[in-house]
């Protein structure tokens, strides 16, 4: 099982062309290194296709997801360049789920 401490969305879109080489250059682009234990998420112009990136630690991980159908939900480019997100999130995000409505992020305050 690959440890993740730290989840990474980035809001920028990747080219799902990219190999491992094209993806780390944008992590460090992007978050300013590739911390191990850390996953860096991607994805393409229309989010319906993501990539990410994991350092284990001893090598790089890149894993792709398509849905057939629909996109991810994807943070909007007022967030900023990257936006930390739970594990819980992630789960939620890599089955097609509005992550950005799961734990604190779901909570009603009065302005």
């Amino acid at each position: 099982m690959i440890r993740i401490d730290a989840v990474w969305l980035a809001v920028e879109p990747l080219d799902m062309r990219a190999g491992i080489e094209t993806a780390l250059a944008r992590v460090i682009k992007v978050f300013g290194e590739a911390r191990a234990h850390h996953a860096y998420l991607f994805a393409n112009r229309r989010a319906n296709r993501i990539k990410v990136l994991v350092h284990d630690g001893i090598g790089i991980w890149l894993c792709a997801r398509r849905l057939h159908q629909g996109s991810f939900t994807w943070a909007a480019h007022s967030a900023g360049n990257s936006i930390p997100i739970t594990s819980e999130q992630l789960q939620a995000l890599v089955i097609g789920l509005p992550w950005h409505r799961i734990g604190t992020e779901a909570t009603i305050r009065i302005a």
